[in-house]
């Protein structure tokens, strides 16, 4: 049985151009995170979806039971794939995915999904925290434009500024491209 677990994180529809909150990129993002899914259910790698709902009735996005929460059908789980419903940043908190990936014998872990600033950039740290070898597919990943103290941040600065802190220090952060390959 493979050690290796993928885990796409917060694929979903409200993150799409008609969705609520939509991101930069996203439809090339799922894409690759699709092609990476595909080579996992090939390679007999656990495939773990994360869906964040949220707990509010009026959040902006994430809604509980509307169609903005579902997962997105570029990366829909097949029903053997576990999915674990979050409501924090960290997809390890306050749900059952680092026993769940424990009980497997998992030693790897492989992220994909959204958004790099927050949730790729929590469940990465937390998995390095874990003692999981970390790798995340950066071109699987999409986040948005962000502001601070009146500068505007394009999202291709965001991510590349969160994909160099944790290449720095918590992850191998690759193409798909070059996942593919060595994989």
């Amino acid at each position: 049985m493979s050690k290796k677990a993928i885990i796409v994180v917060d694929i979903q529809n409200d993150y799409f151009p008609a969705g609520k909150f939509p991101l930069k990129d996203v439809e090339q993002a799922a894409d690759n995170a699709a092609r990476v899914i595909a080579h996992a259910r090939k390679q007999g790698d656990l495939v773990v979806h994360i869906r964040h709902d949220s707990l509010e009735p009026d959040a902006a996005f994430f809604v509980k039971d509307t169609h903005g929460v579902q997962i997105h059908d570029k990366v829909a789980n097949l029903p053997d794939e576990t999915l674990i419903i979050k409501h924090f940043m960290n997809p390890y908190r306050e749900t059952g995915l680092k026993s769940f990936l424990d009980k497997n014998g998992v030693t790897d872990v492989v992220v994909v999904g959204n958004m790099s600033h927050m949730c790729i950039d929590a469940v990465t740290r937390a998995s390095d925290d874990f003692g999981f070898v970390t790798t995340v597919v950066h071109d699987a990943c999409a986040t948005r434009d962000l502001s601070f103290e009146g500068v505007d941040v394009p999202a291709k600065m965001v991510h590349a500024a969160f994909m160099a802190a944790l290449q720095f220090g918590y992850a191998n952060v690759v193409t798909t491209d070059a996942y593919l390959i060595a994989a």
